[in-house]
């Protein structure tokens, strides 16, 4: 399919190789598209499906020898394809997909004389619209809605599918990949606009997302891996990007954003083992330490 010859997607996998032969075939179909897989160490089993799944779709795989993380394995994929010459990158989770088509028309937007970060509309499973482009965070207190509440608020793409062209990326460094798992995009996303760039949410283009799909433990709970990065990384976000003041007042209100993370995952789980609780702790206390002592990173 033409509008695909300098594109690559790039996909990091994490346990996901059922995940990757049910959604990856069906993204690309028959574009020739280029396809990076980036395999972070989960187990040798798993590495040993990826391998025979990458082998028999011809897809190119990166394996690196631990578990690299989103914002890592990321940067593996994109670093190995701009150096084979793609000068497009779509980033897509295991957990979603697409068509050639939306492919071809996130790429088309990235491409455009433009600086921008690209997204699709995202679909849950039943058809259900999950988002409609933009989310946006608070920076009163940390929260993110659908929609703006204030004049300083943060606009940002969900990195489940993101395009952008080699340009940006590299004016980008990448994703940064201190957040190892979540609130990497919302980072990007920030940095982007930072540089002057846009971000566009491509209408023609949609993206279906079974959210959840590679951290969940139980049933649609989530993972202690989720909860502790997802509570540790909206106080680095903050350390990192905004003023001692903004800083201090996501401190103050750490425990009742934990508490909306926590009750993601249902009630349940929690008194069905120590993993939730381990993770919400953990990321606390991890919270807490980037924040400093009075709150100042």
């Amino acid at each position: 399919m033409s509008g695909l010859d300098d594109v690559a997607l790039v996909v990091v996998s994490y346990g996901s190789s059922g995940l990757l032969a049910a959604n990856l075939p069906r993204t690309v179909g028959d574009s020739g598209v280029r396809v990076v897989v980036v395999d972070s160490f989960s187990d040798a089993g798993e590495r040993a499906a990826v391998t025979r799944l990458a082998a028999e779709q011809g897809w190119e795989l990166l394996t690196p020898a631990t578990n690299v993380g989103f914002g890592g394995g990321s940067n593996l994929g994109a670093a190995h394809a701009l150096a084979a010459g793609s000068r497009v990158l779509v980033f897509l989770n295991p957990d979603a997909w697409t068509d050639p088509a939306g492919l071809a028309a996130l790429a088309s937007a990235a491409r455009s004389g433009e600086r921008m970060l690209v997204a699709p509309r995202i679909l849950r499973p039943d058809g259900e619209v999950y988002s409609r482009g933009l989310t946006y965070l608070h920076r009163a207190d940390g929260t993110m809605s659908g929609r703006s509440t204030a004049p300083d608020d943060v606009p940002w793409l969900s990195g489940a599918c993101l395009a952008v062209g080699a340009e940006l990326w590299a004016d980008l460094g990448g994703f940064d990949d201190d957040y190892f798992l979540y609130w990497e995009d919302v980072d990007l996303s920030w940095r982007a606009t930072a540089l002057g760039a846009r971000l566009e949410v491509v209408d023609d283009a949609h993206v279906v997302h079974d959210e959840g799909g590679t951290q969940e433990s139980r049933g649609r709970a989530k993972s202690e891996t989720y909860y502790r990065y997802d509570i540790r990384n909206r106080m680095l976000f903050a350390a990192k990007n905004l003023a001692p003041a903004d800083v201090r007042q996501w401190r103050r209100t750490l425990p009742r954003a934990a508490r909306a993370v926590a009750l993601r995952g249902g009630r349940r789980q929690f008194v069905e083992g120590i993993g939730p609780w381990r993770g919400v702790a953990r990321g606390m206390l991890e919270a807490l330490m980037m924040a400093g002592p009075r709150g100042k990173p």
